[in-house]
């Protein structure tokens, strides 16, 4: 090491003995440019079509169509160069949560309405029916206003075609639970005597606790993202319906996820 330094000071003189690079001359490892590229590309694709642009769901997406093999944290490394990334807030650790999914496909169905405006200005609501085993979108209507027996008509038409469910998830809504009114002195309405008559459980999230409802409100985000991105806005309620329609077979024919879930890899 002597030797070394002598002869470079030779060369160089004082600068001999300034600390120099450890960077590898090669790196075998290194991802190809053209992988980091199909991976930008690929992003910005998904956002485009308004679907999900996660790390799993990018991966996903090499494996099926382009047979490139990346990790997830090189995809978010990728991205984070490429400033495709933005900040979240600062949340509670992912361990600090409680992960919660059925076990069986109808062994629980979760359940949520969300307000949509339409492109003439007028606001409607959406009301969805998820699996909460698979994610599949089992129903997912529009209406001028979610009641009550709306709820029931469209969970009854639900289990006519899916099968009754061991019990059903959502907040405390009136539209779902009454129970809660009144300080926990109110009676049960048309959906909870509905799930008694078919032995159905009922569960109910806590107020100000969204996660225990995690799924069907990410489900709710991936339907407005897709709605956003779609060319044409509907001015009507029909209009709404065909594209939520659209939307719940691409979802539940196409989406990653369910795809590779049955193949036995879950993103």
């Amino acid at each position: 090491w002597v030797s070394k330094l002598v002869a470079r000071y030779r060369v160089e003189g004082e600068a001999a003995f300034e600390p120099r690079s450890r960077r590898p001359r090669t790196s075998p490892s290194k991802t190809p440019a053209s992988t980091l590229e199909l991976i930008v590309a690929t992003r910005r694709e998904l956002v485009e079509r308004g679907m999900d642009a996660g790390m799993a769901t990018i991966r996903w997406h090499l494996e099926t169509h382009h047979q490139v093999s990346v990790s997830e944290s090189t995809i978010h490394r990728c991205l984070v160069r490429a400033g495709l990334v933005t900040p979240a807030p600062r949340k509670r650790p992912k361990h600090s949560y409680v992960r919660f999914q059925a076990a069986q496909p109808n062994e629980c169905w979760q359940s949520d309405m969300t307000h949509y405006r339409l492109a003439d200005g007028g606001g409607v609501e959406v009301l969805s029916w998820l699996d909460d085993h698979s994610r599949m979108a089992l129903s997912v209507t529009a209406h001028q206003v979610v009641t009550g027996p709306i709820v029931c008509d469209t969970f009854t038409a639900t289990t006519v075609e899916q099968g009754v469910p061991f019990s059903t998830l959502t907040d405390n809504g009136l539209i779902y639970t009454t129970r809660f009114a009144g300080g926990g002195t109110g009676g049960r309405n048309s959906f909870e005597k509905l799930l008694v008559r078919m032995g159905v459980v009922q569960k109910n999230s806590r107020p100000n606790h969204p996660t225990t409802c995690g799924k069907v409100e990410r489900f709710q985000q991936t339907l407005k993202n897709w709605l956003r991105a779609q060319p044409t806005q509907p001015h009507s309620i029909a209009e709404l319906q065909q594209l939520l329609n659209v939307f719940v077979d691409e979802y539940n024919h196409r989406r990653p996820q369910l795809l590779a879930r049955s193949q036995g890899y879950t993103p």
